[in-house]
């Protein structure tokens, strides 16, 4: 063609779909959107070919298309399809038992044995199967992936799937699917961080104090398979709730124990107007949308405790614009995304005393907002 000849113009219009909402649609399964999932543990989940077992997607308002989520449930006796992929996942095991087989190699396999409450995460493309370990019980789990960023950006499912190329720096020891790991001090010298593969019982973990999140709140962060994705448990007394901040996409909360609500609004939204509510128990789960400021409460009688996959671990920063310890545990008056409590709308402890009226617990709150010393 030469410099003056004019392009044929074709008229069919482009169709744009990305190509992660393209093979989701492929996979047969149901997909669940909005704001939160009651219980993980009894979303409807169906016949899912590629996996051999039965699943749902979860793909909620906060993600951003960043990462994602999905239930699979393996039924009495059986076990899953073995797959590899170039996504990273991380897995909360929310009822039976059972165990996974790592690594294609038959004669150097490691495998390990997971139960409720189990957390694990299986090394970036690495050969993998899960079974049930229950002949009469199945066996279900939440997965958080990062495979629309990865489906998105490459586009191609062979190479997704299929890529021979093995992340020995990423793989780990065995020792690490045994539960063995590294404790150490986090980014900021606030918090500490337990580096492992394999979490036997998140419920019962050891968390450390994070005073800068308030109200005699703990909290330990999760760096699992060198992933940057990463994971952190909190958990916080019978009548408090944590200080408002706000963060970037994908931050999914699963509730472990314990009852209450979380409240988020948009950062330039106020309270009480663009304020939504979100009620959660065991097996809650909720994304804060991009930047939204969210609130967690406890409105129950016990502790509450939450596990957060999210983005952004301590060694391998991926911020998608999320601030990072030392920015979200400091005031928004001095540069950080926190809302301390002494700045918060006086609404935020009025209807938490009254949550907790009904649930026959008292508001602890007072013991660290001065303001509310004589009023309870």
């Amino acid at each position: 063609m030469t410099s003056s000849a004019k392009p044929q113009i074709d008229h069919e219009q482009i169709v744009r779909v990305t190509a992660y909402k393209a093979f989701q649609e492929r996979e047969g399964i149901p997909i669940i959107t909005g704001f939160a999932v009651d219980d993980l543990r009894k979303v409807e989940v169906k016949p899912w070919a590629r996996l051999n077992c039965l699943g749902t997607y979860i793909n909620l308002d906060g993600t951003g298309e960043t990462n994602d989520s999905y239930v699979a449930e393996i039924e009495p006796g059986k076990r899953m399809a073995p797959e590899q992929h170039l996504f990273e996942k991380n897995i909360y095991v929310l009822e039976g038992r059972g165990a996974t087989l790592v690594g294609a190699d038959p004669n150097s396999r490691t495998s390990f044995e997971w139960k409720r409450g189990s957390v694990f995460s299986i090394p970036i493309n690495t050969w993998h199967q899960h079974m049930n370990g229950s002949g009469t019980d199945p066996a279900r789990f939440v997965a958080v992936t990062t495979a629309p960023l990865v489906m998105n950006y490459f586009h191609n499912e062979d190479f997704i799937f299929n890529n021979p190329f093995v992340f020995e720096d990423r793989v780990g020891s065995a020792k690490q699917y045994q539960g063995d790991g590294r404790l150490y001090l986090g980014y900021a010298g606030r918090t500490y961080a337990w580096e492992t593969n394999f979490i036997p019982d998140i419920e019962t973990f050891t968390t450390y104090e994070w005073k800068e999140r308030g109200a005699g709140g703990a909290t330990v962060n999760f760096e699992l398979a060198k992933n940057t994705q990463a994971a952190h448990v909190s958990q916080f007394p019978v009548g408090t709730y944590k200080k408002a901040h706000r963060h970037g996409p994908g931050a999914h909360v699963i509730i472990i124990s314990g009852i209450g609500y979380s409240l988020l609004w948009p950062m330039s939204g106020d309270v009480p107007g663009d304020v939504e509510r979100v009620d959660w128990k065991a097996g809650s789960m909720v994304v804060p949308p991009t930047n939204w400021f969210h609130q967690h409460f406890n409105g129950g009688a016990e502790p509450a405790r939450y596990l957060a996959f999210r983005w952004n671990s301590q060694q391998f920063r991926f911020s998608l614009g999320s601030p990072i310890e030392g920015e979200m545990d400091v005031s928004v008056k001095e540069g950080g995304t926190q809302i301390e409590y002494e700045d918060e709308d006086p609404l935020i402890h009025q209807w938490f005393v009254e949550t907790l009226t009904k649930a026959g617990a008292e508001s602890r709150m007072a013991e660290f907002m001065p303001q509310l010393a004589g009023r309870g």
